[in-house]
């Protein structure tokens, strides 16, 4: 299993300013890398493997390439080659989409070690020491360990819109190192769940427990003032730099809380059940309607889901996506469709004379959904009446932020 883990990177000015002149010439060497793939004959080049043959001689024509790490710059190229792959994946689904382009400063912050040229050092305590070859060391905050049974694959090192670096560790775990799963066959409606993801509420379970969104307007009104000032600022002065970073700041914190929302509820998800199913919904198509954007960005369900994959393998959990369309106007008794506007919030089926709340209703069609897709029938002797709870518990976002845990 692959994964990374992230610490803030504390470089002195002198190794800043060496972080900053290496990730530049990364960035000559991605345009570069276009540029053959471009002009160059398709038999010397066409994949990362023979594009890497290529790089002594980039060396004696450049000499700049030559004061970077060759690791560094192989996985330079081999970056190139995934953006061009994930272009090619995203237009046989369908998608209109265009050339990749040549990257600019402000595009290209970070680069990449990989396989050789780090070393992690002095991690018995909160601040541990990274050596990066050509670079020197960079002090980091060692918040939390990297395992014992997990190898550093990569290293990554990156400069925010804020100023601030960070450093991001690639890691591989021997899949026979990690939690044994349930047996399938085991799972029921007791120990697995199905997640609605709400507009009231950002999750509805099937077990009656929802979870508020979390309140951002205070940090919104901030950000607009932020964004005002920036405004009335010359652009490219050195004021306008100044306040361009305190808004940088102010979506950072944004992203943070987010962040640290999802982390608390996904690994208190996985942790309390066998199987976790969730809705694989179309969020960038749900991002381009013109209603209530915002929220649904701030909700970033995508993250939110993958952050339960990643995690049902940590945990032994099963994470599994179902087919969305459908789980609220669908009856979870008996099946039959009704249309719903969203101003509705209860579901009453007109065919069976099922009610119950509408988020409550679409959970357990996901569950129900969950469980087909698992190959597992539902079981006829547990009617979704008693499946259902007649009760909700709701547990604000605020306490799951301020303690980590939905039993406080």
């Amino acid at each position: 299993m692959e994964y990374s883990q992230r610490y803030p990177a504390y470089p002195t000015q002198a190794v800043a300013a060496r972080l900053e002149y290496h990730i530049d010439i990364h960035r000559q060497a991605y345009n570069y890398t276009l540029y053959e793939y471009e002009n160059v004959d398709a038999e010397d080049i066409g994949s990362a493997y023979k594009h890497h043959y290529r790089l002594p001689g980039w060396k004696d024509q450049f000499s700049i390439f030559s004061e970077v790490s060759s690791k560094a710059l192989q996985r330079t190229v081999t970056r190139f080659y995934q953006n061009l792959n994930g272009l090619s994946e995203q237009k046989q689904n369908g998608r209109k989409v265009g050339k990749l382009k040549w990257k600019s400063p402000r595009e290209s912050q970070s680069m990449t070690y990989s396989q050789s040229g780090f070393e992690l050092k002095n991690t018995s305590g909160r601040n541990a020491t990274l050596w990066l070859s050509k670079i020197g060391d960079i002090k980091i905050r060692y918040h939390r360990e990297i395992p014992d049974k997990a190898s550093i694959k990569e290293v990554t090192i990156k400069k925010e819109t804020t100023s601030e670096w960070f450093v991001s560790f690639g890691l591989e775990t021997d899949n026979a190192d990690l939690p044994e799963k349930p047996d399938v066959d085991s799972l029921d409606a007791n120990n697995s769940v199905g997640v609605d993801l709400g507009i009231l509420n950002y999750i509805h379970t099937s077990d009656g427990t929802t979870l508020d969104w979390l309140d951002l307007e205070d940090e919104y009104e901030r950000l607009g003032g932020e964004q005002r000032k920036l405004s009335r600022k010359q652009e490219g002065s050195n004021n306008w730099e100044k306040q361009r970073r305190e808004v940088a700041k102010v979506k950072r914190h944004i992203r943070r809380k987010v962040l640290d929302y999802q982390h608390k509820l996904s690994t208190w998800l996985v942790r309390e059940y066998d199987a976790v199913f969730v809705e694989d919904l179309d969020v960038k198509g749900m991002l381009e309607q013109s209603h209530n954007a915002r929220n649904k960005q701030d909700a970033a369900w995508r993250q939110f889901i993958t952050l339960l994959e990643y995690k049902a393998d940590l945990y032994g959990c099963h994470v599994k996506q179902v087919e969305a369309r459908g789980t609220t106007k669908e009856c979870a008794k008996c099946g039959v469709e009704t249309a719903k506007p969203t101003w509705v919030r209860e579901h009453s089926c007109p065919a069976c004379g099922f009610e119950a709340d509408r988020d409550a209703n679409a959970s357990m069609n996901v569950l129900q959904r969950g469980f087909s897709e698992l190959g597992l029938g539902w079981p006829e002797d547990t009617p979704v009446e008693t499946a259902l709870p007649t009760d909700t518990t709701s547990v604000s976002a605020k306490c799951v932020v301020e303690t980590g845990s939905l039993g406080a």
